[in-house]
């Protein structure tokens, strides 16, 4: 996982030189104040910096030039603690590269009524200085998050907290790189697409290796990292018997680390976030990736099945999103329903590519037979999902854009044993319900391959397509058929 704390947001206050030095620096004061305060905080996942209080065009200009070419700074916080002529922001708004946050807030909580004067008028104007940058950001069509409340309420760091943690996904979306090893699965079209498109858009980019060069890094791996690895196997997960030492299958197991860790290295030395393979292509493999995918995204790197590189870019972003947090995020596919009318559901599972940190209890390693692939048995983890609250997020390619599509669902406590379906499963209620949160899925275009989130909510993914510019179709509580198609009508004249 990405360490959050290496990226910076930075706090910048806005006033001018009219109020005169002692206002000035009383309004530093306060900035410093309020910018201690956010990053000390242990909600705030990133560093919060102070800088200098902004009087002049120049200085607006200078630091959004600084911000760009910042190689950790993922973002703005700007807050107007007097009154600051939005003209003189136009210049440095114009320029700025970084995702900006609006925090409509003022250094005291409460108003001195027996106390207050002119002096405190004029130092503290936040109500009206922030709605004078108000304006020129909607006059700029500026995209950015907008926080109301006292800088020292729980709900204005929570929402502070969260868009840093967009910001930093962001972030490194810009710069990653996905490997595919071969090529798409055959004939489908959901997880293919503009792979050129992708990266002018979000700035990640996507290349194919042959499978022969993977086998190649596979087949080097040393005996004695092999024999490390199933220690780390033996001590963390509930082996099946075959594949204990002596047993039956214990080559299977050993093949299995081989190949986890020569995907490990290759992902290292290509400086790759995020990979996919298909089952259509494993040249030279004696097995299809199983444990291997499952424990490398466990790690923080994004996978996609059968070719899927949006998936598997977006499983690498929302997992860094998402660092500290409890929970999980992870591939996962839509596979059966349960129409049962007092109890409907979805089981969401893979063949073997569901990560064990959605896992609701120790996971135990099995070996079974895959079916399809022609290639010997792989080894997985087997486990069940927790319950809880948890979203669905699909990147499609729309062919003129790029659609985010999210799915709020229920996560079910899995009470039935599956003694015949050896994978990963997860048993959820899509919003609003069954019939109108599938509906909505297929009329909106969404993929069989989506990220299961449990730990980020529809508010991170708002922010999220705020930043990109990116069209959003959100399904929940409130959803219903008719408005959907309106609203994907209009979407459909908007981005044309």
């Amino acid at each position: 996982m990405h360490n959050l704390k290496s990226f910076e947001i930075w706090f910048l206050t806005g006033s001018q030189h009219l109020y005169g030095p002692e206002t000035l620096k009383q309004v530093d004061a306060d900035s410093v104040i309020i910018a201690n305060h956010l990053d000390s905080h242990p909600e705030m996942p990133v560093k919060v910096v102070f800088k200098p209080v902004l009087k002049s065009t120049e200085e607006i200009l200078n630091i959004c030039k600084e911000a760009n070419h910042t190689s950790n700074c993922i973002g703005i916080v700007i807050w107007m603690h007097t009154f600051s002529p939005s003209k003189m922001w136009i210049g440095g708004l114009k320029i700025l590269q970084v995702p900006l946050l609006h925090l409509h807030t003022q250094f005291n909580r409460d108003i001195p009524f027996a106390d207050i004067d002119m002096d405190f008028m004029n130092l503290n104007q936040s109500a009206h200085g922030d709605r004078e940058m108000g304006f020129m950001l909607s006059r700029m069509r500026m995209p950015r998050k907008v926080v109301v409340g006292h800088w020292q309420a729980a709900s204005v760091i929570t929402q502070i907290s969260a868009w840093s943690r967009v910001a930093a996904g962001r972030h490194l979306m810009k710069t990653m790189k996905v490997v595919r090893f071969g090529d798409n699965m055959r004939y489908v079209g959901v997880t293919d697409g503009d792979k050129v498109s992708a990266e002018i858009k979000f700035g990640f980019s996507v290349n194919t290796h042959g499978v022969g060069d993977l086998v190649k890094v596979i087949n080097e791996i040393g005996d004695a990292q092999i024999k490390a690895l199933i220690e780390e196997y033996e001590s963390s997960y509930v082996l099946m018997p075959s594949l204990l030492q002596g047993g039956a299958m214990r080559s299977s197991l050993i093949e299995a680390a081989r190949i986890e860790l020569g995907i490990k290295t290759f992902l290292e030395d290509g400086g790759y976030s995020a990979y996919t393979d298909t089952f259509e292509d494993l040249h030279g493999m004696r097995q299809l990736p199983g444990i291997a995918s499952q424990r490398l995204m466990a790690a923080g790197y994004g996978f996609g099945g059968e070719g899927d590189w949006k998936t598997s870019a977006m499983v690498h972003v929302m997992k860094s999103m998402a660092t500290g947090l409890a929970g999980g995020n992870t591939f996962m596919e839509d596979y059966t329903y349960h129409f049962d009318p007092s109890r409907q559901m979805v089981l969401g599972s893979h063949m073997l590519e569901i990560c064990p940190s959605i896992a609701a209890s120790t996971p135990t390693c099995e070996i079974h037979p895959l079916g399809i692939g022609g290639k010997e048995d792989p080894v997985r983890l087997v486990f069940n999902g927790s319950a809880g609250p948890a979203i669905n997020v699909s990147l499609i390619d729309m062919g003129d854009r790029f659609r985010l599509l999210v799915n709020e669902v229920d996560a079910v406590e899995v009470t039935e044993s599956f003694p015949k379906l050896p994978t990963a499963r997860a048993l959820w209620q899509p919003k609003p319900t069954m019939e109108i949160g599938l509906q909505a899925w297929l009329l909106a275009g969404g993929a069989h391959h989506t990220v299961y989130s449990q730990n980020l909510t529809t508010a991170h993914m708002e922010d999220f397509a705020e930043m990109l510019d990116m069209e959003l179709v959100i399904i929940d509580g409130s959803t219903n058929i008719r408005d959907l198609k309106q609203q994907l009508r209009t979407n459909d004249y908007i981005y044309k």
